[in-house]
């Protein structure tokens, strides 16, 4: 009989035995609905959904006509399969699979996004509800080609607030910034293209500009936006097909593309053929958004990308792109070819999150926030004897580089070691001349351990040679 005064429903109580029945004999037939039922004395249904569930982990095997069966080899735990790889190379996805594998007690001060605890899961759960109790919402079918309408016409009302004349039209809606990029790049390139990036660069950025077989050309990045002068003698030698960049708080080092550069920069592109391609990912963070290159522009050579994934949630995955009418159609093709469009859920809850206030209440809270994380976190990590490279006006990034002699790699592994993911300069870096700099994100970098951490490894490392560089 089953024990009624554990704790549980019905159902995980149900789940727990037939676990247990299936664990101590692989193989073997398993009670029938029926008799189970009666045994743990509750429903058939109870029953029928336990062994559901069961089948779908693979547990149980339903036979039709001969009932469940324990599966006969249950796949060991494998606790290599999840934790992360300690000795992987530190490369453009090192921090990734570092950040995105939880384990208890580690900190992120290198990882790209906000803690879980200065998002706002009430609101989101909110969202949701009110989608799921929402008749006419769309709960069952894919989304219309370029998503869904209601959004696309809202963002476009905010875009042209920011200067950008655009619209509902000339927007595609896309599963994340990351599938924006991801289709922007199929789109446009072809392998053996060479595209220019920052130098340094968000990480991602390579590695999905390398799945797209094309050659990058890194541009040394100043704290007003790319050198100029080096850009011109690039576009010159390379006649690259696409710069692509984060122009308004930039990733890793946080600066804005000065009104100025972005001018000269537009001229160039014009003058050489080029597609600026711009990740706007960050541009809420500020409270008085910067023009970025679209602005600029008016759409004749810039796409512009966007998502909700760093101010609002990843776990929407709700991202979109701007683009003059023929590039639309033909990225909403793509879209089509390998996607089906997007997720109407995440597009319908997103919509209800800024129109209801929600989402600028959100934002009125987080910015001082992180100006507040901002000013501790320069403050200790100056006091550490490290150097900012630039001081952000908004958003959660600070490059800053480490005193001479002083490897960026080294430290990431030896703090690594002591549950603290750095974020070294070389993973953001094409010319791999950054391995005296790190990334912090000030959102993650509150705890005092991680100072603690970084003063004993500073101690140490100051008082012999620079060990070897693990970046390769």
């Amino acid at each position: 009989m089953l024990d009624q005064t554990k704790a549980g429903t019905l159902i995980e109580r149900a789940i727990a035995e037939i676990r247990r029945l299936a664990a101590a004999a692989p193989g073997v037939r398993l009670p029938s609905i029926r008799r189970l039922a009666e045994r743990q004395q509750v429903s058939k249904s109870t029953i029928v959904e336990a062994y559901d569930r069961l089948a779908a982990e693979g547990v149980v095997e339903a036979r039709p006509g001969s009932g469940f069966f324990a599966t006969a080899r249950a796949k060991p735990f494998a606790l290599s399969e999840n934790t992360p790889k300690l000795d992987r190379a530190i490369d453009p996805l090192w921090i990734y699979r570092q950040a995105l594998t939880p384990r208890a007690g580690v900190l992120h001060p290198g990882c790209g996004w906000l803690p879980d605890s200065w998002l706002p899961a009430d609101i989101i759960r909110r969202g949701l509800r009110a989608v799921a109790r929402d008749e006419g919402a769309n709960l069952s079918a894919y989304s219309l080609p370029q998503g869904f309408w209601p959004l696309r016409e809202h963002l476009a009302r905010r875009l042209v607030e920011r200067g950008l004349a655009v619209e509902p039209s000339s927007i595609l809606l896309t599963d994340s910034g990351s599938r924006a990029i991801d289709l922007v790049c199929r789109f446009l390139l072809e392998p053996g293209d060479a595209v220019l990036v920052d130098d340094p660069c968000y990480f991602n950025f390579q590695a999905m500009l390398q799945a797209q077989r094309a050659r990058i050309i890194g541009v040394p990045y100043t704290p007003h936006g790319p050198d100029l002068d080096r850009f011109a003698s690039l576009c010159a030698e390379h006649r690259p097909r696409l710069y692509l960049t984060t122009a308004v708080l930039h990733n890793p080092t946080g600066a804005t593309v000065s009104v100025g550069t972005a001018h000269r920069l537009l001229k160039l592109a014009e003058q050489h053929d080029l597609i600026l391609v711009e990740d706007a990912i960050f541009t809420d963070f500020e409270a008085r958004p910067s023009p970025g290159l679209a602005a600029l522009d008016g759409f004749e050579r810039v796409i512009h990308l966007g998502s909700f994934s760093k101010t609002l949630t990843a776990a929407l995955r709700c991202g979109y792109v701007v683009a003059r009418a023929d590039w639309i159609e033909g990225l909403t093709d793509l879209a089509l070819a390998t996607g089906i469009g997007c997720s109407d859920i995440a597009a319908q809850t997103t919509f209800r999150l800024l129109t209801d206030g929600s989402y600028r209440r959100h934002l009125e809270a987080l910015r001082p926030r992180l100006a507040k994380a901002m000013a501790a976190t320069s403050d200790r990590l100056q006091r550490l004897g490290l150097t900012l490279w630039t001081e952000p006006e908004a958003g959660m990034f600070l490059w800053v580089e480490l005193p001479e002699g002083l490897d960026s790699a080294t430290l990431a592994m030896r703090a690594l070691e002591q549950d603290v993911v750095l974020a070294p300069g070389n993973i953001f870096s094409v010319s791999q001349n950054a391995s005296r700099f790190l990334r912090f994100n000030v959102a993650q970098s509150g705890d005092k351990r991680l100072f603690d951490v970084l003063g004993d490894i500073l101690g140490s490392e100051a008082s012999q040679p620079a060990s070897a560089d693990f970046t390769r």
